[in-house]
């Protein structure tokens, strides 16, 4: 049932409209100096997360596994990543937890050995016999260097076999978080991270994951034909706007991933500006590798990074630190 699934969100995501809400980033403008008065050539963008250096902040987010068809683009995204020195997150990993024949579909470090990778696992499952032991297997499987515990309240309501017991996952995420030497990132899928969440998680970084980008209650809609599927189409912009998400969660000072819409190097850098430390990408680096394989990947990297490094350039901006609060 997993397989299909997946197989299905892979589908769904290529063919259908399933970005919906503003990430906000409209209506954020950085900077402009006259004269920046720096050579564009001296730009530096590297940044370390979570002790990892990365050569340019932006991560491939955790979009699939558990079919062959997620193996191939694992690998295809691994690649490039390993390439351009970035970091990578895998789809979640439940099927292969379930199902260890299926491990292969996530296994990338024999393409990029030096990649900040990042494991994945629902935080639901907490709730539905998984702990530290599951979570460490994740670990390991992968060789990760991290593990994203992912939040999706909304997806699970209107998913046809969803999980909806999310009673008392704050306590048992930080659990996990106390029993294993991995970095634990806390992750939604859509809706964006509240504060009063985010303060009482222990975890060791967020990914914001706001609105404006994906629709996970979209994609399921799609699949969900009954009352649920109409609802999820009610709930399609439901939650936090990137941008405002990022802006609130950067307060509590631990390190950010912006996610949720970010559809250019111009809005990864007025994410950076407003408080992440590194932007995340998933919907469109699909669509690109589904039309041009890795060379589309590649071809999506470069316009990203350019755009990037001229927000850099026009705010004056010779690195990640300087740009931060440039905006108005």
């Amino acid at each position: 049932m997993i397989d299909k699934r997946k197989q299905d969100h892979i589908r769904i995501c290529l063919e259908e409209n399933v970005e919906s809400g503003d990430a906000g980033f409209g209506g954020i403008r950085l900077q402009h100096r006259a004269s920046p008065e720096i050579n564009l050539k001296d730009i530096n963008a590297k940044v370390t997360f979570l002790k990892k250096k990365l050569e340019f902040p932006l991560i491939f987010e955790a979009m699939t596994g558990g079919t062959p068809e997620a193996a191939k683009i694992n690998k295809a995204l691994a690649s490039v990543a390993q390439e351009f020195g970035l970091g990578m997150g895998v789809g979640s990993q439940r099927a292969a937890i379930d199902d260890p024949s299926l491990a292969y579909t996530y296994e990338v470090r024999d393409v990029a050995p030096d990649i900040l990778l990042i494991g994945n696992l629902g935080a639901v499952q907490l709730n539905m016999g998984y702990g530290a032991s599951e979570c460490k297997r994740a670990v390991e499987m992968i060789g990760a260097d991290a593990l994203a515990l992912h939040m999706n309240s909304l997806q699970e309501a209107v998913q046809p076999e969803g999980d909806t017991n999310f009673k008392g996952l704050i306590a048992k995420m930080n659990k996990v978080a106390s029993q294993i030497k991995t970095p634990i990132i806390a992750k939604e899928v859509g809706c964006g991270i509240d504060l009063q969440t985010a303060r009482k998680l222990r975890v060791a970084a967020f990914d914001c994951g706001g609105v404006g980008g994906t629709s996970w209650s979209l994609v399921e809609s799609f699949r969900n034909g009954g009352t649920m599927g109409q609802v999820g189409v009610t709930y399609a912009s439901w939650g936090t706007p990137t941008a405002e998400c990022v802006s609130r969660l950067a307060k509590l000072r631990k390190p950010l991933i912006a996610s949720g819409g970010i559809r250019s190097g111009q809005d990864a850098a007025k994410a950076i500006a407003l408080g992440a430390d590194v932007a995340g990408v998933a919907l469109p680096l699909l669509r690109a590798y589904h039309r041009s394989g890795q060379d589309g990947l590649r071809q999506y990297v470069k316009k990203f990074q350019a755009e990037f490094r001229t927000a850099l350039f026009l705010t004056g901006s010779r690195n990640i630190r300087q740009i931060r609060g440039r905006t108005f």
